[in-house]
């Protein structure tokens, strides 16, 4: 994975730095976020948007904490919901891309996740999440497992989707 899991879900890692990294390396690569968020309700767009001049690599999020704003806003197919659930590699796929053609951007990220305390399906605790990143060079998926409350578990998520974007652009985390 290219950092330590255990740090990401103990807050160790610092959102702040991360996201101010992350928008500095966009900007050198000549590249435009986008984010779909469902289960951190926006909080990773959040993160970014407390860096100064992150206007200049960001170009805004979709909350897509409904399966029909997921279809709608984004275009993920609802036989894909129904195949694989709203929480799902294919479905964060298919976030991921929508966001990213639909907002023009060149990198896509999406979050989606049972956050907690309800929400758990049969294969599926409180604490899955999926991360996908749809980029020029193509596109790739990481499935968490977070063990916290709702708050720690969408923490967690933010961060783990910073580096995840960070690693994914060939980003330096830290000096």
């Amino acid at each position: 994975m290219g950092y330590d899991v255990t740090a990401v879900w103990e807050g160790r890692v610092r959102e702040c730095e991360l996201a101010e990294r992350l928008c500095r390396g966009l900007e050198a690569q000549g590249y435009l976020l986008a984010t779909a968020e469902s289960c951190t309700g926006g909080l990773l767009s959040h993160w970014i948007t407390n860096t100064p001049g992150s206007s200049a690599s960001f170009v805004g999020g979709i909350i897509a904490y409904a399966n029909a704003i997921k279809e709608n806003a984004l275009g993920v197919p609802s036989a894909l919901i129904e195949e694989h659930g709203a929480v799902s590699a294919a479905v964060a796929s298919a976030m991921a891309r929508g966001v990213r053609a639909s907002m023009r951007a060149q990198v896509g990220v999406a979050i989606t996740g049972i956050a907690g305390p309800t929400g758990a399906v049969p294969g599926k605790p409180v604490g899955t999440v999926f991360v996908a990143i749809s980029t020029p060079q193509g596109e790739s998926c990481r499935r968490y497992q977070w063990q916290g409350d709702r708050v720690a578990n969408k923490e967690a998520s933010a961060r783990a989707a910073l580096l995840f974007l960070l690693e994914a652009l060939n980003i330096p985390s830290s000096d």
